[in-house]
Parts: structure tokens; C-alpha cells; sequence
């Protein structure tokens, strides 16, 4: 193995947390030790990057309007202290592991590695997983030595950067990559609300599937507070239904259905498009930047997705949208979401920074 690390800057989410452990697996097959910045949130996620040594930095988000790792810090002066004091823990960090590159994946959890790595000279690559990038991405691209990027289009991109990016694609777990397209059957509806669930789509989702009158099997992430309610709708209507608020068998569930009703996160596409899954999208409103918009909207013009927007999804308009999934349709939305998607993605990713060093 390299003695000379890779350091990995994410945190915050899933988002940036499962792409960057992806990276990190990858990595590691080809001999490379890897080094993972993170925030006190991001750390805290389950089964990602595994054997991994990490570190945790102070960081501020103004959107949050408060300072992770630093308790009772907030506002904007706070924030600005969070970063700073994430800077410069992050530079003693760097100048002890002396690695090759420094690789950021966005978010304000990213930023200080970032800046300390700038700050040292040290080669440098962020990736961007949305069809939009983000702010601290857009704070950083001028600078960065390279610009990876999951669409072959992103917004507020500016046009003198084009010359770093290369369309890479999102990392996919190696398991849902091995998912095969979905045969012909019954509706198998998988309903995922994204991290922390989705009230929505408890309460439009059940009723609108109840109305369809048809067999199906349906397995949906909901809140707790959602969970008594849902099941009585769905036994009501004998619809079979396997319901939680988290399920940590993802790739399982995704090989058995061949419809996913979901929000529009990065990973989430990222994901449907590996392993070809039909989706109806509700993009999160109030997202930073209306990335899921965006991001859906990219699918939706290719065929492997319907885009409802959060105003217009009813149990009426979701019914009515079902009632046009037949399996012929189902089939063609599968195959033009698979074209979608970029399976080697965590591979292509790891040749930029290897060349970037």
C-alpha cells in the first residue's frame, strides 16, 4: 500500500458521505491508503467507510446558522470561526500526513480541508454529485486543480472552468451496480423518503395506490409517527406492504421492485440509474439551489423518470400517473435510466485523482 495518503474531505450527509466512501473502497483496492475529514454529523452515519483512519473538523454552515463541533456557536461570526478553526486544524492535519492530494466532495464540512489544502500547495479535486453546484464547490472550483462532476451538464459552472471538469459520474455501491433491470410482473413499488423519510409521501402515496385496485407488493420508508397510519391503509385496500423508517437492505429492495416513488437526491439517482429502476420524482422544495430539481428534471428528459413537482403531487395526480405504468413502459423507462448512469463511475473517479497527483 502507498504510504502517501489520499485525503478525502466530506460530511454532513449521505450525499457526500456515501460517493466519497464509494471512492474510498475503490481506492483502497488499488493499494492507496485513504484518510477521511468529516464533521461530528457526517461521522456518526452507519457502515461507510469502513477501516478507515478519520478526523474530525470543526465546520460552519450558514444555512444551519450554527458551527459543528463547536457547541453553542452560532450565527454568521460563528460560522466564520467554525471554518477558520476547522482551517487550521486541518493544515496541522496535512502537514503530519503528507499526502498526494486532497479531495472534497462539497458541503461546509468539506471547506476547511479544502482551504488548508490550497493553503499548502497541495494538488486538489472536488466532485460535485448534483446537476447544480454547490456553493462551497463554486466557492472552490477557480482554484481547485480539477472538477469532477456526476452530469455532463452542471449549473453555475462558469464557463472558464471547462477545461478542469471531467464528467465522472457518481460512485454507486459495487452491489447496486449488480442489480439486473427488472423482469416483467406486478407492480413492486419501493418508496424512499430520502435520509429522515418523508411525510408527503405517507400521505399521498398509500391513497393513490389504494385507488389503482390492482395486486402489488409495496415497500415503503416512512416516519414512526406515519408508520400505524400507512398500514392501515395499504391492509384495508390488501395491498402487501413491508414498511419501516429505515431499511438497511437498499440494494435488496431495489432488485425486487420495478418502480421507486423517491425524492431526488444525488445518491438516490445515482442509484436508480445504475441498476435501471422506473421512478416517479418528487424533488425536495426549498433544497439548496433546487438541486433535486434539476437533478430530477436530467432523468425526466431522458426517459427513466417522471418529475412531479412537491405542489403538484396528490394522490390524484400520483394515481393517475400509475395508471399509465404498464409494463411496457415500465420496461423502456428502466433501459433509458440505465443509459443514464455511469456504473464505473467510483473507477473514473479514482484515475483523475491518481493523475492529478
Amino acid at each position: 500500500m502507498s504510504a502517501q495518503p489520499i485525503v478525502l474531505a466530506a460530511g454532513g450527509t449521505g450525499g457526500h458521505m456515501v460517493p466519497a466512501s464509494v471512492l474510498a473502497d475503490e481506492l483502497a483496492r488499488r493499494g492507496r491508503r485513504v484518510v477521511l475529514f468529516s464533521d461530528d454529523r457526517g461521522l456518526r452515519l452507519p457502515g461507510l467507510f469502513a477501516g478507515v483512519e478519520t478526523h474530525a473538523l470543526a465546520s460552519g454552515s450558514p444555512s444551519r446558522g450554527g458551527v459543528a463541533g463547536l457547541p453553542g456557536v452560532a450565527g454568521l461570526p460563528g460560522v466564520a470561526l467554525g471554518i477558520a478553526r476547522g482551517v487550521l486544524a486541518a493544515r496541522a492535519m496535512l502537514r503530519r500526513l503528507r499526502p498526494g492530494i486532497v479531495v472534497g466532495f462539497g458541503g461546509y464540512p468539506s471547506l476547511p480541508a479544502l482551504a488548508a489544502a490550497l493553503a499548502l500547495g497541495l494538488p486538489t479535486v472536488i466532485h460535485e454529485q448534483n446537476a447544480v453546484l454547490g456553493r462551497v464547490n463554486r466557492l472552490l472550483a477557480p482554484r481547485v486543480d480539477r472538477i469532477a462532476t456526476s452530469y455532463a451538464h452542471v449549473a453555475r459552472l462558469a464557463p472558464g472552468l471547462v477545461a478542469k471538469v471531467r464528467f465522472t459520474g457518481n460512485p454507486v455501491r459495487p452491489e447496486i451496480v449488480a442489480i439486473a433491470l427488472p423482469t416483467p410482473g406486478p407492480l413492486d413499488v419501493l418508496v424512499l423518503g430520502g435520509s429522515q423519510g418523508a411525510s408527503i409521501l405517507s400521505g399521498v402515496v398509500p391513497p393513490a395506490l389504494a385507488a389503482l385496485g390492482q395486486p402489488m407488493h409495496v415497500t415503503q420508508q416512512c416516519r414512526e409517527a406515519d408508520l400505524v397510519h400507512v398500514r392501515a391503509i395499504y391492509a384495508q385496500a390488501n395491498i402487501a406492504a413491508d414498511l419501516a423508517p429505515y431499511f438497511q437492505d437498499v440494494p435488496n429492495r431495489l432488485s425486487k421492485s420495478n418502480l421507486v416513488i423517491a425524492r431526488a437526491g444525488a445518491s438516490t439517482i445515482a442509484e436508480l440509474t445504475a441498476c435501471g429502476r422506473a421512478s416517479i420524482l418528487v424533488p425536495l422544495p426549498g433544497a439548496m439551489d433546487d438541486h433535486q430539481t434539476a437533478n430530477a428534471r436530467a432523468l425526466a428528459e431522458q426517459g427513466g423518470a417522471v418529475l412531479i413537482p412537491q405542489r403538484d403531487f396528490t394522490a390524484a395526480r400520483l394515481t393517475a400517473e400509475l395508471l399509465a405504468m404498464n409494463p411496457d413502459r415500465l420496461a423502456l423507462m428502466a433501459g433509458a435510466a440505465r443509459d443514464a448512469g455511469r456504473p464505473g463511475a467510483a473507477a473514473a473517479l479514482a484515475d483523475l485523482i491518481l493523475e492529478t497527483i
